[in-house]
C-alpha cells in the first residue's frame, strides 16, 4: 500500500476512534497531545554533581505535591485513593491545575504488612495501579513509607489524637503505656511529650522485637513488587524511595544527643535500607533520606542534618521538610510572611546538600488553610516557593542574581481530592466520624478538593501553585526567579518588581507574571524546558532570550530555538522549549504574560537590556 492510502486509512481510524470516545463520554485528547512524546521525555533520573540529571544530561527540578494524607486514614485502607479512576482524576488535575511534574506517593507499612511477616500483595497491587495513574500522566513518583506518631494503634477510641505507620502487631509487641500528651495544642507535640509515642519510636530505632528488621523486609518486598509490576518505561519515572517520614529518636540514650543519634542509629538504618533497595533491583535509584525531624525547625532546633554520614553522593538525596511553626502557632509570629522570609532556611538546605555532595528535595512544606492562622497561608506559601526558586530575596534579585543557588525540588503538603468529603472513623470510633478538612488530627492543608459535580478545583490561588519553573535545564542553572503576582485577599503580592534600570523589560512585563532563567549550556542535544502555567496561554506568552525573541512561541521542532509543546501525559499542560547547540555559553530567557502583541522594537529593546544585565552580573 502506498503512503497516501496509509495516511487516509489512519485518518479514518482516528475519526472513528474520536467519535467512539465522544459517544462513550470520554473527551478525546487534544490533537497536540497525540504528539507529546518527544524523544527527550521519560528518562530515568540519577544524581550527578549535586543535581538531579535525566538521561539527556539535563539538570531536573521536581515540583509537585504529596499524594496524599488519605493514606493515613482507614477509610480507603491505607491507599491514597478509593479507585484508580480517582487516581487518574487527581493526576490530571495535579498536572493541569497544580503545575506539578512529580509527587511524593505515600504508602502504609500497616497495610503492606497487616500480619507479621506477611506482605499483602492486594494492597501493593492497588497501590501500584494508583501510582501508574500518575506515571501515565507524565508525573514522576517517589514513594514514601509514611508515619506520624508511629502508629494509629497507640491510640484508643477516646483519644484526642491519632497516628499512622506501624501495624497493630508491632504495637502489641511493645506493651506500651496508655497514651497521653498532656496539654498539647498541636498534634505534633505528641512526638516529644507522649510517653507511648516516645517509647515506640525508641524501640523501632533500637530494633527491639525485630521491628526494624520486619520493616526493612517489607520495604524490600514492596520495592521488588513495584519493579516487577511496572513496565520498564513506568519504572523509569520512579525517582527513588523515601525510607521513613520525619524520623525522631523518641528518647535519647544516656549521653546521646541528636547528632550522635543520627550517626549511631539513623544513618545505619539508611545504609540497611539502601542495601534493601539494591536487592530489590533499585540499584540505580537514590534513597531520599531525611535527617532528624527537628534539624531545621524554626521553633525547636536540634543539631544534625546527617553531619557524620560523610559524602552521600549519587546513592542518596538529602531530603528534608520545612514548616513555619511560628506562623502556625499564631503566637510566635504576628502578621504575615514577607519577601525573603525563608531564603535563609532554604539556603541552609542547599548548603547542607552541597556539603554532603548530593542534591536536595524539600519533600514537605505548607500551611493550614483553615483555622486561626489560615490568613497567613497566601504569604507563607509564596515565601516558601520564592525560597525554593532562589536564595536571594525579591528586592535584591536583579542586583545580585548570581547568589541564587540551585533551584530546589519540593513537594507541597498536600494534594487530597477528598478534602472536606471524608468519612473517617477516628481511631475506629463510630462516634467520631471525621468529614471536614483532611480528616486527620484537625489538619486542613490540601491545595485541591472536589466540587459538587466531582470536578477537581484549587483551594489556593492558581497564580501561586501553577508556576513557571525550569523542569529541565540543558546545562547548569546560574539563576532563576518567578514573580507570580499571587493574591493575599485583594492585594497583589509583588515582591520582585523589574527595576527602573531596565525600563524596556519593565514595560514589556507590565503588571503581568514573569520568570527569568539564566543558565550555562553543556552542549546537550535536548532543549531546556520550563513549565508554562495555564495563565500563560501560548498565544500571549512572550519570550525574550539570546536564543530568540518571540510573542506566541511556535510549535516546537528540533530546529526551533524557542518553541512550545504539550507536556507528556495528555493532560493539556504545556512547556516552553529553548534549544542551544553550544557548550559553556551563558544564556538567558525572560518569559512573561504581561505583553499583548509587543512590537519588534519593544522585544529588541528588552533583549538589549537583558543582554547587558546578564553580561554585567555573570560576565
Amino acid at each position: 500500500m502506498d503512503m497516501p492510502n496509509k495516511r487516509a486509512r489512519l485518518l479514518v481510524v482516528l475519526v472513528v476512534l474520536c467519535g467512539f470516545l465522544t459517544v462513550a463520554g470520554v473527551r478525546p485528547a487534544p490533537a497536540d497531545a497525540l504528539t507529546d512524546s518527544l524523544p527527550f521525555d521519560d528518562t530515568p533520573l540519577t544524581v550527578q554533581n549535586g543535581r538531579f540529571v535525566d538521561g539527556n544530561g539535563r539538570e531536573v527540578v521536581l515540583r509537585g505535591y504529596n499524594v496524599s494524607g488519605e493514606t493515613k486514614l482507614a477509610e480507603n485502607k491505607g491507599l491514597p485513593f478509593a479507585s484508580v479512576a480517582d487516581a487518574r482524576k487527581s493526576a490530571t488535575a495535579l498536572r493541569a491545575l497544580g503545575g506539578g511534574n512529580s509527587v511524593r506517593f505515600l504508602l502504609s507499612w500497616a497495610y503492606a504488612e497487616p500480619a507479621k511477616g506477611q506482605v499483602d500483595t492486594t494492597y501493593l497491587a492497588n497501590a501500584t495501579a494508583q501510582m501508574r495513574a500518575f506515571l501515565d500522566a507524565g508525573i514522576r513518583v517517589y514513594p514514601d513509607f509514611h508515619q506520624d506518631l508511629y502508629s494509629r494503634w497507640l491510640f484508643n477510641q477516646g483519644s484526642w489524637y491519632t497516628g499512622d505507620g506501624a501495624p497493630a502487631w508491632a504495637v502489641a509487641l511493645g506493651g506500651y503505656p496508655a497514651e497521653s500528651c498532656g496539654i498539647c495544642l498541636l498534634w505534633g507535640q505528641n512526638i516529644t511529650q507522649n510517653g507511648a509515642v516516645k517509647a515506640a519510636q525508641y524501640d523501632f530505632w533500637h530494633n527491639r522485637y525485630g521491628l526494624q528488621d520486619a520493616f526493612l523486609a517489607t520495604a524490600q518486598k514492596s520495592m521488588a513488587y513495584l519493579k516487577d509490576h511496572l513496565s520498564a518505561g513506568e519504572f523509569a519515572g520512579v525517582v527513588g524511595f523515601d525510607p521513613y517520614n520525619e524520623p525522631y529518636a523518641g528518647t535519647y540514650d544516656s549521653g546521646q544527643n541528636s547528632r550522635t543519634w543520627e550517626r549511631d542509629l539513623l544513618w545505619p538504618f539508611y545504609v540497611r535500607f539502601r542495601a534493601r533497595m539494591d536487592a530489590a533491583g533499585w540499584t540505580d535509584k537514590p534513597a531520599l533520606v531525611e535527617p532528624n525531624l527537628f534539624w531545621n525547625g524554626n521553633v525547636s532546633k536540634e543539631e544534625g542534618g546527617l553531619l557524620d554520614a560523610g559524602t552521600l553522593g549519587s546513592r542518596y538525596v538529602f531530603n528534608t521538610h520545612f514548616y513555619d511553626q511560628k506562623a502556625i502557632s499564631g503566637i510566635l509570629m504576628w502578621g504575615n510572611a514577607s519577601d525573603g522570609q525563608y531564603v535563609g532556611d532554604f539556603g541552609t538546605v542547599r548548603d547542607r546538600a552541597a556539603a554532603a555532595g548530593t542534591t536536595a528535595v524539600v519533600s514537605e512544606f505548607g500551611h493550614p488553610l483553615n483555622g486561626s492562622t489560615a490568613g497567613k497561608a497566601p504569604t507563607v506559601l509564596k515565601a516558601m516557593y520564592q525560597a525554593l526558586d532562589s536564595r536571594v530575596k525579591g528586592a535584591n534579585w536583579w542586583s545580585s542574581p548570581a547568589g541564587s543557588g540551585p533551584v530546589l525540588s519540593g513537594s507541597q503538603w498536600q494534594w487530597d481530592i477528598y478534602n472536606g468529603r471524608h468519612h473517617e472513623l477516628m481511631n475506629d470510633n463510630p462516634d467520631k466520624v471525621k468529614t471536614s478538612g483532611d480528616a486527620w488530627n484537625d489538619e486542613d492543608l490540601s491545595a485541591v478538593r472536589l466540587d459538587d459535580s466531582g470536578t477537581a478545583v484549587l483551594r489556593q490561588d492558581a497564580r501561586l501553585l501553577d508556576r513557571v519553573y525550569p523542569s529541565a535545564t540543558s546545562g547548569t542553572t546560574a539563576a532563576f526567579t518567578y514573580e507570580d503576582r499571587s493574591r493575599d485577599g485583594s492585594t497583589t503580592l509583588t515582591w520582585n518588581p523589574v527595576p527602573s534600570t531596565l525600563p524596556k523589560v519593565s514595560s514589556l512585563v507590565g503588571s503581568g507574571q514573569y520568570a527569568v532563567l539564566v543558565w550555562r549550556s553543556a552542549g546537550g542535544s535536548a532543549p531546556t524546558e520550563l513549565h508554562l502555567p495555564a495563565s500563560f496561554p501560548t498565544a500571549t506568552t512572550t519570550v525574550v532570550s539570546d536564543l530568540g525573541t518571540v510573542s506566541g512561541p511556535p510549535a516546537y521542532t528540533s530546529s526551533t530555538p524557542v518553541g512550545a509543546a504539550p507536556e507528556p501525559g495528555g493532560t493539556g499542560s504545556r512547556r516552553l522549549l529553548l534549544t542551544d547547540s553550544d557548550s559553556g555559553v551563558l544564556h538567558y530567557a525572560l518569559v512573561t504574560n504581561g505583553a499583548i502583541s509587543p512590537s519588534a522594537s519593544a522585544l529588541s529593546g528588552a533583549k538589549a537590556e537583558l543582554a547587558a544585565w546578564a553580561a554585567q552580573k555573570f560576565g
